[in-house]
């Protein structure tokens, strides 16, 4: 894991993914307060917030907003935007961040899954759990694996402000893999880091969650909040929260897009 933290703590990483679809961004929050009818002045956590990208806009809605991340050189970069109602600091998802201070907490853009231990990625989530009101609600946005292993591109390079990225994808049975080579025009030693993630699907997260006492009422599949379909969807987008009253899911889960409705199936096994 501290591996895999320099690698978010590095200029690289900055550079490679800090040009990210902000308007994209915007309009995925839109919907989700529009969905969630979020009322005003809730408080709202946005775990693994990286540069506040999320959490500013957020802000700007005129929610009280606090974002944390393991990364400091993006949580530096994070405050330099604090205001009332917006405020950032450097945490480790693993340690609790308080009881019943939240409304809602947010874990966006596959923020999860890089532990190395299973025991690791359940205290996260219980963190989650204990941070919520009673009535809160969890949003938590993490990759549809099936559609990203169908589409996945096994190497490519990219050529930024004088650095060479050499980008080579895989999987085995519990993860998929990411190494990043980084060559220089002013330097003859390349540098290399590898990303690790959890292939976690569904029935995975329905698992984790209810052994913190949550349950999964909706499921989306891509930004826009369309219905989750196994493997046609980009994103798997689940909402969840203490109730014992869960809405019927939409979602799909084993069939493609237009096949029969398992929705039923799915909520017999949360």
């Amino acid at each position: 894991m501290e591996k895999l933290n320099a690698w978010f703590d590095s200029h690289h990483y900055q550079r490679l993914y800090g040009n990210r679809d902000h308007t994209e961004a915007a309009d995925f929050i839109d919907a989700l307060i529009k969905q969630l009818d979020l009322a005003e002045e809730s408080r709202l956590l946005d775990v693994a917030c990286g540069a506040g990208r999320h959490a500013k806009y957020l802000a700007s809605k005129g929610f009280r907003v606090t974002g944390f991340d393991l990364a400091a050189a993006s949580i530096l970069q994070a405050q330099q935007t604090e205001c009332p109602g917006l405020r950032f600091f450097q945490h480790d998802m693993r340690e609790p961040f308080g009881r019943n201070k939240f409304e809602y907490v947010f874990n966006f853009f596959t923020s999860f899954g890089y532990f190395d231990s299973p025991d690791e990625h359940s205290a996260v989530i219980r963190n989650m759990a204990s941070c919520l009101t009673a009535d809160g609600t969890l949003v938590l946005d993490y990759m549809n694996v099936s559609y990203v292993e169908a589409h996945l591109v096994p190497k490519e390079v990219k050529h930024i402000e004088g650095f060479t990225y050499h980008i080579t994808r895989w999987t085995d049975r519990d993860h998929i893999f990411k190494r990043i080579k980084i060559e220089s025009e002013n330097s003859t030693e390349p540098c290399e880091y590898e990303e690790r993630v959890a292939r976690f699907k569904l029935p995975d997260f329905q698992r984790m969650l209810g052994r913190s006492g949550l349950k999964i009422s909706e499921v989306y599949g891509d930004y826009a909040l369309k219905p989750y379909y196994l493997p046609d969807s980009p994103r798997l987008i689940m909402v969840a929260g203490h109730s014992e009253v869960s809405s019927r899911i939409r979602s799909i889960e084993g069939a493609a897009l237009g096949g029969p409705d398992m929705s039923q199936e799915l909520c017999n096994v949360m």
